[in-house]
């Protein structure tokens, strides 16, 4: 095999949860080729360079292996490699995250609606 849909192989390298949610990410343009937009069908080759972005996570990788079938979570990890760069990056943005998790105390739950009537009325009057 020496080429795989794109989102076949971001299914089987584990970025996804589903086939279908890596089609929509590739559609979305959550996932460039090269530097490229792509299409769900699009074929990448072993050498390519991906940027994947998940919400607030964004993974450089280099395709290593190619895999239509999704195996273990171990045997997917072997499939690419990330950048340094790309890895760096994300472990900042998590202590960024961590610190400011310290920082402030998020609300434990939710206003009820007797609470958010107060702060719309409380937003009307400025």
């Amino acid at each position: 095999m020496d080429s795989v849909r794109i989102d076949k192989w971001l299914w089987a390298a584990r970025f996804f949860k589903t086939r279908s949610l890596a089609a929509k990410a590739v559609s979305g343009g959550h996932v460039t080729l090269n530097g490229n937009k792509a299409k769900p069908s699009r074929m990448v080759q072993k050498g390519d360079m991906l940027v994947i972005r998940q919400e607030l996570l964004a993974f450089t990788v280099q395709i290593i292996a190619l895999s239509e079938q999704r195996g273990p979570a171990a045997a997917a990890r072997t499939l690419y490699a990330e950048t340094q760069d790309s890895m760096d990056r994300r472990e900042q943005l998590a202590a960024e995250r961590r610190m400011a998790r310290l920082q402030g105390n998020p609300p434990e739950r939710r206003p009820d609606k007797h609470e958010r009537r107060k702060i719309r009325q409380f937003l009307k009057k400025e």
